[in-house]
């Protein structure tokens, strides 16, 4: 999403931190070209004027000047002030203590609101809540459909209602999940191509008949400030707590996610990164402001990592490890895991300095799945002694997963170099070395 942002606001300090003394022409000239970029991805022009005033009026006191590292410090003044732009903290949803909560959805149509709504039910239900999706779209008969379908995935039920009146189809929906012992309510409203009188009043009628303890405005991070000019009108009118950002893994500039809460005055709330259920996040202006600046956001990714790991598997792992006991089996089991992760070039993007590397590098995301197939063509026991695997059975491999013997070799030399480090480790923890790792608790290492 922030691709092309991000490469340029690169490019602007990386001129500033080369230098050891900085002058204020030094700082307008950035500041020039920071404000070009935040307008070429389509920042509220308004938005990126009192942005780069904060910036300036920071960067040129007397602390930066005489610093040592003038331009780190300038650098740390754009990641607070980004921040700062983006709402400072992560907006939770509130809930309050009665039963069932409900949040309401509203937005254009072609927001992705329905999909949103399927998400957010998913997350919830993640959190041990049991959701209930509720289709008041009743002018879209494809929108109720495809809520039970996805419904359907998640094993979340929806209500349809009856009739045509959006307000008491809401109405009811919170009266039934009553009776299904539901706690949330996700109430999905109708939408329009663009904002009208009719769509507002009906989610005015809809939110006093339902009374949600959240209204969620869903935007689409593609369409740019169109996107946060309907926003500022539904915050005029109904009035919302907090916005979804869809699509914000898109090839969009991003302008809607930066513009948003200094136009609305209402926070992020959560982000689409994906298509599928899974896919939708809490947002952290922080973690995404260090993103865009090319600092990565290990939290996110470790994050990630604790929510695909089977903790039973992890430990038996470990006790393995501790052994020096290494199968292919292992490796793919540990490859697994980096797939339920998500794509290489997203992890890539999590880790500071991976979004520096050249844009012609080619992420090979068919990698792991080959690797994958590599060692399923494998008996148990070449999995076990990879020692035993000759040329004969090499070739019978590459056949069974549809690559080339110089693929399986490679495989075979990564391993055994995966299986040497893991000795090693082994070899320390025994022998009394149980070093670890700076700033990784628990981890062995060899410093």
């Amino acid at each position: 999403m922030f691709e092309n942002l991000s490469d340029r606001l690169q490019a602007v300090f990386n001129k500033l931190t080369g230098r050891g003394v900085l002058s204020e022409a030094d700082v307008d000239a950035a500041m020039r070209e920071v404000r070009m970029a935040l307008l070429e991805a389509d920042v509220n022009f308004k938005t990126v004027k009192e942005f780069v005033t904060r910036v300036r009026e920071r960067a040129v006191g007397s602390d930066v000047m005489k610093s040592l590292t003038p331009g780190q410090m300038v650098v740390k003044i754009v990641l607070d002030e980004l921040t700062a732009l983006m709402g400072g903290t992560e907006s939770r949803l509130v809930l309050s203590g009665r039963t069932p909560s409900v949040i309401m959805l509203v937005g254009l149509q072609g927001s992705g609101k329905t999909t949103a709504a399927a998400k957010l039910a998913n997350l919830l239900r993640k959190q041990g809540k049991s959701p209930l999706l509720v289709a008041c779209d009743v002018y879209r008969p494809a929108a109720i459909d495809q809520l039970e379908m996805l419904g359907r995935q998640l094993d979340v039920p929806v209500y349809r209602g009856e009739g045509d009146d959006p307000v008491e189809i809401a109405r009811a929906g919170v009266k039934d999940a009553v009776a299904r012992m539901r706690d949330v309510v996700i109430v999905d409203t109708a939408g329009r191509l663009h904002v009208d009188e009719e769509m507002m009043a009906e989610a005015v009628a809809i939110r006093q008949a339902v009374r949600p303890d959240q209204v969620l405005m869903v935007i689409d991070a593609m369409t740019g400030q169109d996107a946060v000019n309907a926003a500022a009108a539904f915050a005029e009118r109904v009035d919302f707590d907090g916005v979804i950002v869809t699509k914000l893994d898109g090839d969009a500039r991003g302008g809607a996610a930066l513009s948003v809460r200094a136009v609305t005055g209402r926070p992020i709330k959560f982000a689409g990164v994906g298509e599928k259920l899974d896919a939708l996040e809490p947002f952290h202006p922080e973690r995404m402001a260090k993103r865009i600046l090319g600092m990565g956001d290990m939290v996110t990714l470790i994050e990630k990592a604790q929510e695909t790991v089977d903790t039973d598997a992890a430990a038996e792992m470990e006790e393995r490890l501790a052994r020096g006991a290494f199968t292919l089996d292992d490796f793919l089991s540990q490859l697994q895991q980096v797939r339920k992760m998500g794509s290489i070039k997203d992890i890539l993007a999590m880790v500071p300095g991976g979004g520096k590397l050249p844009k012609d590098v080619d992420v090979d995301e068919g990698a792991l799945t080959r690797v994958e197939a590599i060692i399923r063509s494998m008996t148990p026991g070449e999995r076990t002694k990879p020692q035993t695997i000759n040329g004969s059975r090499r070739e019978r491999i590459a056949r069974g997963a549809g690559v080339t013997v110089y693929d399986v070799n490679q495989v075979l030399k990564q391993f055994a170099q995966a299986q040497k480090m893991v000795k090693q480790l082994s070899q320390m923890q025994r022998g009394g070395k149980r070093k670890r790792i700076p700033g990784i608790p628990g981890m062995p290492g060899p410093f």
